[in-house]
């Protein structure tokens, strides 16, 4: 297979600055701060608006789905439009919502905000990747996306503490405002900062509307069929998910310009990376949804000793994803990527074989090492993923990318959470005796050391390094 031309030229990158990378990883932690912002303020949503969980919960979803669905569009759109432009309307789009959120007068109100607010950052995560993978020197783009990770990880650890500050300081229109302050400083530096876009050869490839419908319709099937679980209503969004699925591809193939040319994802290298992104983020997603009902419930934590815990996860990949990407930079993606993976398997045999008497420490340090593998095999793997992409398929690789992810953590706390609960065999959590607890534990992670090594099997020999093109043809 051959590369096909873009429509845009191809002349000597822009010069690279800190600044750049910083205006970047400022649009990498807004988009992960909106998210754990909103996830601490559904209890005080709640008792405003006297609304129940279930119509509350979707000022988190109505944020998450609309970036999931969206984020392979909007990177497609930049592949034509150019980085510049679509990023600087993201950044926009997001503010704006945010003082929406703010000013929302009703829940509903506030959940359409919120979708728009997942708009904007969708354009944020996507094009973010895209944008180290266009701007950045060769030698510097595993370090580079190393502090895309880092941002990323700290917006989720920064989220709660910071929310939960702003609530009982001002209640929660606060954590809006303040978004929609950040959204407007980080666009005034990239409207400064990033380069102009290349000046296009030819009209810009029709965008496949057709083709980004049935994507949003099966990601956001597969997203309520997690949310439903194991239940009628959960098979029957699974049933969809697999109709429009099958739509996407029919469409795929017919579509003059296609939305995800797929000879790009026949590439064994690509779809290697991909598989082992949702299979790693289902893994790391368990760690959140388990961890806590173990530290509970079998080691009887309080509050706030397990807030403590639970926050050293996220601290350790915010610490070590940029050390990551000077390990790409040095060894090569390939490397890392496989260390990470080892590091992620041994984490996973330890939990899934810990003793109860081992206690908090028993349960930590695996989870500190299951997180910086889990750093290490995310910046390699997006480093290489990005870098070995045509230019024209870098904003739709990148929006692939953060899907992949999404859907890993979907699946983790879908799948994994189910799991669990049988391995307890009690659904009452509360009354389940702590051996029970440690046992779904065990099971859960004896699952999750296969996941990780069918992750290793896919990519061993197929991941490539860093600065060769993959081969793809875009028709």
């Amino acid at each position: 297979m051959t590369i096909s031309s873009s429509p845009l030229a191809d002349p000597a990158p822009p010069p690279w600055s800190p600044m750049l990378l910083f205006s970047l990883c400022l649009s990498m932690l807004l988009s992960a701060l909106g998210s754990s912002l909103g996830n601490v303020a559904l209890p005080a949503l709640a008792q405003a608006w006297r609304a129940p969980f279930a119509l509350v919960q979707w000022v988190a979803l109505g944020y998450l789905l609309t970036l999931t669905a969206l984020s392979v569009s909007v990177g497609r759109l930049s592949d034509s439009l150019g980085r510049r432009r679509l990023l600087l309307i993201g950044i926009a789009v997001f503010s704006v919502g945010s003082a929406l959120c703010a000013a929302a007068p009703s829940l509903p109100m506030l959940i359409a905000a919120r979708a728009l607010q997942g708009l904007g950052a969708a354009c944020m995560m996507a094009l973010s990747m895209a944008g180290v993978s266009d701007w950045a020197p060769a030698g510097r783009a595993g370090r580079a996306m190393g502090w895309l990770g880092s941002l990323s990880a700290v917006g989720s650890t920064l989220g709660p503490s910071l929310g939960g500050g702003l609530i009982a300081w001002s209640g929660w229109p606060a954590m809006f405002w303040l978004s929609a302050a950040l959204g407007a400083l980080t666009w005034l530096l990239s409207w400064r900062i990033l380069p102009a876009d290349r000046p296009r050869h030819g009209p810009a490839a029709p965008f496949d509307g057709q083709g980004a419908l049935w994507l949003a319709l099966a990601l956001v099937c597969y997203a309520l069929a997690g949310a439903a679980g194991f239940t009628l209503s959960g098979l029957a969004w699974l049933a969809a998910m697999l109709l429009a699925t099958a739509g996407l591809v029919w469409r795929q193939g017919r579509a003059p310009a296609p939305l995800i040319p797929l000879p790009l994802l026949r590439h064994p290298a690509l779809r290697a990376g991909l598989l082992g992104s949702l299979l790693v983020s289902t893994v790391m997603m368990a760690t959140l949804v388990v961890g806590p009902f173990y530290l509970t419930f079998a080691l009887g934590l309080t509050p706030g000793k397990l807030g403590l815990a639970v926050a050293l996860g996220p601290l350790a990949a915010a610490l070590s994803s940029a050390p990551a990407g000077r390990l790409v930079d040095r060894f090569g993606a390939p490397r890392v990527a496989g260390g990470g993976l080892c590091g992620l398997a041994v984490g996973a045999a330890l939990l899934a074989r810990l003793p109860l008497s081992s206690g908090l420490a028993g349960y930590l340090l695996p989870i500190v090492s299951m997180t910086v593998s889990y750093a290490l095999f995310q910046t390699a793997n997006n480093t290489a993923m990005m870098q070995c992409a045509a230019p024209q398929q870098r904003g739709v690789l990148a929006g692939l990318l953060n899907v992949s992810r999404n859907l890993g953590l979907t699946s983790g706390a879908a799948l994994m959470g189910a799991l669990f609960a049988w391995g307890v065999g009690n659904s009452d959590m509360a009354h389940a005796a702590p051996e029970a607890v440690a046992a779904g534990m065990r099971l859960t992670f004896a699952v999750a050391v296969l996941m990780v090594g069918l992750a290793g099997w896919r990519s061993m020999g197929r991941l490539p390094d860093a600065g060769s093109q993959t081969p793809a043809n875009t028709r």
